[in-house]
């Protein structure tokens, strides 16, 4: 236990509201057809170790708890906090830099900054867009709110500071990242204490579930990817196993409800030897629990068998396209025969495969959309999904769409559409963004209404009693987009 701070502060870390169960900590935040909600993450941990710091906290997720932004107001301002940290991500920004501007007007005393992917890889423009606020946080939150709580406990102002971008004042270089992640307590506990664990959902994870991290920051460079190149760096940082399984057993023994648990790492197969031994303590473990983690698609069978024997529920990993040229082109570092080996081993150690696909890369052509939707009708995946290319602030894919000409936007709600679904915002050289998603949604109905698939989804609803609850939870809403996207 850390000792009591000489000067305690009272901090708020905020997911402002916005659309009905708007997803604004995912990797693309969005309205999901298949009802997915993440959980705020990245405040949680900021709140997770401000709370192990001796700081009183409060994390409020409007979104989730279906908050009105009036409610919301009235209850960061009755915690009556010192510091407040409010989300932004690209789409909603308009809305959350306005929300966090009303904060500041009805809470003068507290200092207000907004976090996330966007406003870290653009600092100065969200400033100039809601100049009553406080600052920026520029990348991952722990660091520079550690800077800011030291320097409004000595009387010192915020300006220099690293990772913080106040008024007049950009951001001094991140020059540190956190390393001991053991040292955060567990964000499990900050999920039980503050939010409404049954609302979040993610199809690919038994419900309820809670999400985390074993690692930050991702070793590979794929030029789309926002949490890298905004928040976390490209330096895969590890938790030890220890703390691992530690918090997987405190899971299980706090949260009796919860029946999943997510690993959100970026690539949590990057180290193999890692994960075969997590796998090997956690199956001597015996607990009542499965989990999901992203995946690259070059996990060999041996750590495939470890991790189903284990538990594993199933694998999320990104293919991403059926053409070598631009998997190249994006960085992607693998190959197709490399994944079409790792789908056949998937399947051959009975682990479920979600696979996710996009078109709109750069050089992305008619022919090379239809080379990804035969890739992905030839792997033996159990579910999957098709998106057009999304490109934000602070990765090369925007740069290069942007460069190109090939940014459509004009605004940043521009990438969603009015219900809150993802909206396409580039082009490519042949096809314009109305192309690239009525490909998406035709692509999508050829994969789950081929009645090979069909058939293969009616066994799993009539054998496992597990899969159907997941199964029929996230059909309620993603059948519909479904046909109603033909």
């Amino acid at each position: 236990m850390n000792p009591a701070p000489a000067h305690p502060f009272r901090v708020a870390f905020v997911n402002p509201p916005f659309l009905p169960d708007y997803s604004r900590g995912q990797r693309s935040p969005a309205v999901t057809r298949s009802g997915t909600i993440y959980y705020p993450i990245w405040l949680a941990y900021a709140a997770a170790w401000a709370r192990g710091q001796g700081h009183q906290v409060l994390l409020h997720d409007a979104v989730a708890a279906r908050r009105t932004e009036e409610e919301s107001l009235n209850e960061v301002c009755t915690f009556s906090p010192d510091v407040v940290l409010v989300e932004g991500a690209t789409p909603s920004l308009d809305n959350d830099l306005a929300f966090a501007t009303r904060l500041k007007e009805r809470r003068p005393a507290a200092r207000v900054f907004a976090v996330g992917t966007h406003v870290s890889a653009l600092p100065e423009p969200a400033l100039a867009q809601a100049p009553t606020l406080d600052g920026v946080i520029v990348g991952e939150f722990e660091v520079p709110l550690r800077e800011i709580l030291a320097a409004l406990a000595a009387g010192r102002p915020l300006a220099g500071l690293e990772g913080v971008a106040v008024p007049g004042h950009p951001a001094a270089p991140r020059r540190e990242f956190l390393e001991d992640l053991d040292a955060l307590p567990f964000v499990s506990e900050i999920y039980r204490d503050f939010l409404p664990i049954d609302r979040y959902f993610n199809p690919n994870a038994h419900h309820p579930m809670v999400t985390i991290l074993t690692g930050r920051g991702c070793p590979f460079h794929c030029s789309f990817c926002v949490f890298p190149q905004t928040l976390t760096g490209h330096a895969y940082r590890r938790r030890s196993i220890d703390s691992v399984l530690d918090e997987f057993r405190w899971v299980a023994t706090n949260l009796p409800q919860v029946r999943g648990i997510f690993i959100e790492d970026d690539t949590f197969t990057a180290d193999q030897s890692r994960v075969r031994e997590f796998a090997a303590r956690l199956q001597a473990l015996h607990l009542p629990l499965s989990w999901t983690a992203n995946a690259r698609a070059d996990v060999d069978y041996e750590t495939l068998v470890a991790m189903r024997d284990s538990g594993l529920r199933a694998l999320c990993v990104g293919f991403e396209s059926g053409s070598q040229a631009l998997l190249d082109r994006a960085g992607k570092g693998n190959t197709l025969a490399t994944m079409e080996e790792f789908a056949r081993q998937a399947r051959r150690a009975g682990v479920k495969i979600h696979g996710c696909f996009m078109v709109g890369l750069p050089g992305e052509s008619k022919a090379t959309m239809q080379e990804t939707l035969q890739f992905a009708l030839r792997l033996p995946l159990d579910t999957a999904q098709f998106y057009p290319l999304m490109v934000y602030p602070g990765t090369r894919a925007y740069r290069e769409a942007e460069a190109a000409g090939h940014l459509v936007a004009r605004t940043w709600r521009d990438w969603l559409s009015p219900e809150g679904l993802h909206q396409c915002v580039v082009r490519t050289a042949d096809a314009g963004p109305a192309t690239l998603v009525r490909f998406c949604n035709f692509a999508r109905r050829r994969f789950y209404l081929r009645k090979s698939y069909l058939w293969y989804t009616l066994g799993r609803l009539l054998t496992d009693a597990g899969e159907r609850h997941r199964i029929l939870r996230s059909a309620r809403t993603f059948l519909g987009h479904l046909f109603r996207d033909a």
